[in-house]
């Protein structure tokens, strides 16, 4: 029997439709096609270093706020960033952003974090950008699945 991976999912969701874009992300990293994949949950306050280096995979979920990552995400990583340096290089990891404009500096400010970590993205990062769409949430169930399935199939 193979060892169960661990998908840890980072996800900052202050509002109705954010929670909605979270729960699709679990969903699909929790789909019965996927067996040998535990999925943790956890909002970017409850995450601590310990959960980061338990974790085989993550999956980031962050608002656009000014332009930038949500003070949540940032907090997660002012936290983690030093106890995770160096026992996480090449992490695979993906995001998703809820922008009400282009999410651009969120994604760059993401990004920067993650290239100083050494994780590595093995999507392009979600964006779901302007006024709320339901096409969101099929996007988001995808990254989900794809995430867990290239995790339990051994190809991240």
């Amino acid at each position: 029997m193979t060892e169960r991976k661990c998908l840890l999912i980072v996800a900052h969701a202050p509002s109705p439709n954010t929670r909605r874009l979270r729960d699709a992300v679990v969903e699909g990293a929790r789909s019965e096609d996927v067996d040998g994949v535990e999925v943790v949950v956890l909002s970017p306050f409850d995450t601590t270093p310990e959960h980061v280096l338990a974790a085989d995979a993550i999956i980031l979920g962050t608002t656009e706020n000014l332009g930038y990552m949500s003070g949540a995400l940032k907090d997660f990583f002012d936290r983690c960033y030093y106890p995770c340096l160096e026992e996480t290089q090449g992490r695979p990891y993906a995001l998703y952003i809820r922008a009400g404009h282009d999410g651009t500096g969120t994604r760059r400010g993401v990004e920067t974090i993650v290239t100083g970590l050494r994780w590595k993205a093995v999507q392009e990062p979600l964006l779901c950008r302007g006024d709320w769409d339901e096409a969101f949430l099929e996007r988001a169930r995808e990254l989900g699945l794809y995430l867990a399935a290239g995790l339990e199939a051994g190809v991240l």
